[in-house]
């Protein structure tokens, strides 16, 4: 046999009863893996060489004790003897027949729930089924329960269908058998319909008053020969044949039991469900965090990108960068990232009052979001030896601070972080440029202190917005170091290049370089992020882990348990669907 699983592996020459015992070894393995299931153990079918097992599954009065008695040929004592209670049978009762067992399950649809868990025992442990109704006609209940006991219970190729009671006074046998073929719905032609009356067999066995005529008629019209014929078509093939196919059914029912030990109730459900809760909450606000991440982190790489265009657009063979462009690239540069540090830092204390506002003060607070100058993402990690001569260039553009345009970008960057709130300062000026904006408006205008919302200031917001831009610039100043050099010497660059580079070549350079700067700057930015997201993240974890740790336990435990569960499941059947008439 091929490697993997042994049943998709099944070869011709490979049966049913050579696949199905080391799937049992490895259910038993399962079940016996926890104490839920451990139970279920002596459920598995086993090697088992006795006699073939006809349960008889119907409702109570039905007859199935006198179709016994008709199939046993029993004496008018023994008759009395079998059919003498009410309800006549309490428990499975076994009767020899021609090499099987017949086994006389108590009446379902009796109302004792002890008879019908007693009947469930027996359609178990049988390998086919008489399922026995009436001339009256099955009712919506016991329809139900045959269908489940053909489809579920998989008896639909082992069973025959018996409707008796069939002599009684005005019945069309015609209407009634077509009206059982549509109760049986898709099972009607795969399962023998045959029509009995057993108290008639009996009659004409036992009664000496009969004549030959009148007891050959009784005979021929009780349907018991016939029904005789459809068993021992169906227990022909022997032991080997049949007893596998059920088996394999049953393994499948245990294996079904077996999940729904793994239901949970009371305070376990309880704990899962809160464990659930929480990690769910825990999640929506991680999501929602690294939402605002994703559109910040792309917002300042349109800004990089854009920024590239202007200047590359600006440039000329004799002309530096105006410096009205590159002061407002600059600009644009501090204020989409002070946006990006407004709006995260939002989102994550939204996510943290959400959480609060459901588990309490326990849930610690995030720490702040700070554009730490020595992190990460002001880091140029690029290798010099693997970096283009463009990039190289601009390394070292910004490390010396040497170009004219360096410097004056710079300087104003570094004015508008150390100058004052005073109208007319720098930062003031600014703030009544970007003020203008409504992006503008949203970064210096958190909570309506500073703006009227019409893109004016309030009495006092003017020198708020200005302090506010100029704590951001002394946060942003790091921008210099990563990006500063893409916006402030790429004109040097150019120059640099001017000897073997025509200017749209040089343009498109820097429309490249631009992308890149964007791409790793987006990603930078993204990382730090999550980081930072990440380490909050795991401590509201250990925070509300004391309400949590025992339903995430045992939800972990119980995954894992139907996990292996399912898996046999699955084999199991794939090992119905080979068997004999499936």
């Amino acid at each position: 046999m091929a490697d993997g699983n042994p049943v998709d592996a099944m070869e011709s020459d490979e049966s049913l009863s050579a696949l199905l015992p080391a799937l049992v070894a490895r259910a038993e393995s399962v079940l016996n893996a926890h104490p839920r299931t451990r139970g279920l153990i002596a459920s598995l079918p086993h090697a088992d060489a006795s006699p073939l097992r006809i349960a008889l599954l119907g409702p109570y009065s039905a007859g199935k004790s006198m179709l016994v008695a008709a199939l046993l040929r029993l004496s008018p004592a023994a008759v009395d003897e079998l059919v003498d209670a009410a309800p006549k049978t309490h428990e499975p009762t076994p009767y020899p027949w021609n090499g099987v067992t017949l086994v006389d399950l108590p009446g379902t649809l009796s109302g004792n729930d002890e008879h019908f868990r007693a009947a469930r025992r027996g359609v178990r442990g049988a390998d086919a089924l008489m399922i026995v109704t009436t001339s009256e006609l099955p009712g919506e209940a016991e329809t139900t329960a045959i269908l489940q006991a053909l489809d579920t219970d998989g008896f639909a190729d082992r069973s025959v269908v018996v409707v008796n009671k069939m002599n009684a006074e005005n019945n069309d046998r015609d209407v009634i058998l077509e009206e059982i073929r549509k109760r049986l719905g898709p099972f009607a032609d795969r399962v023998p319909i045959v029509p009995t009356d057993a108290r008639d067999y009996v009659e004409a066995v036992n009664n000496p008053d009969l004549t030959s005529a009148q007891r050959d008629l009784l005979l021929a019209e009780s349907g018991i020969n016939a029904l005789t014929a459809e068993l021992q078509r169906i227990i022909a093939p022997g032991v080997s044949a049949v007893r596998p196919n059920a088996q394999a059914f049953e393994l499948l029912r245990v294996l079904r039991d077996a999940e729904q030990k793994w239901v949970l109730e009371g305070e376990e459900l309880h704990a899962a469900e809160t464990a659930k809760k929480v990690e769910e909450a825990i999640s929506q606000a991680k999501a929602s965090v690294l939402s605002t991440l994703g559109r910040g982190s792309g917002a300042v790489a349109s800004v990089i990108r854009s920024a590239g265009s202007k200047i590359a657009a600006s440039l000329s063979e004799k002309d530096d960068v105006p410096t009205d462009v590159a002061r407002d690239l600059a600009s644009e540069l501090a204020l989409v990232l002070a946006e990006f540090e407004f709006k995260f830092s939002e989102s994550m204390r939204t996510a943290f009052e959400a959480l609060v506002a459901e588990y309490g003060t326990d849930v610690p607070e995030p720490e702040a979001w700070v554009n730490d100058p020595d992190g990460p993402e002001a880091t140029i990690d690029a290798s010099p030896d693997a970096e283009l001569r463009f990039a190289r260039a601009v390394r070292e553009g910004a490390e010396n601070a040497a170009k004219a345009g360096g410097r004056r970008i710079r300087e104003w960057i570094e004015e508008m972080a150390a100058s004052d709130s005073e109208q007319g300062s720098t930062a003031s000026n600014v703030a009544t440029r970007i003020i203008k904006s409504r992006v503008g408006q949203k970064v210096l205008d958190a909570g309506g202190a500073v703006t009227n919302g019409a893109g004016k200031f309030r009495p006092w917001g003017r020198s708020k917005g200005a302090a506010k831009l100029a704590g951001a610039a002394s946060k942003a100043q790091w921008v210099l170091t990563v990006i500063g050099p893409s916006l402030v010497e790429w004109k040097s660059v150019a120059q640099d290049q001017a000897e073997r580079m025509k200017l749209d070549k040089r343009r498109k350079m820097i429309r490249r370089h631009s992308e890149e700067e964007a791409l790793r700057q987006q990603t930078s930015l993204t990382d730090a992020g999550n980081r930072h997201l990440s380490k909050w993240i795991a401590e509201v974890e250990e925070s509300l882990s004391g309400s949590t740790r025992q339903g995430a336990e045992i939800t972990a435990e119980r995954e894992k348990a139907l996990g292996a569960i399912r898996g046999l499941r699955d084999e199991a059947e794939k090992l119905v669907r080979i068997a004999p008439g499936s």
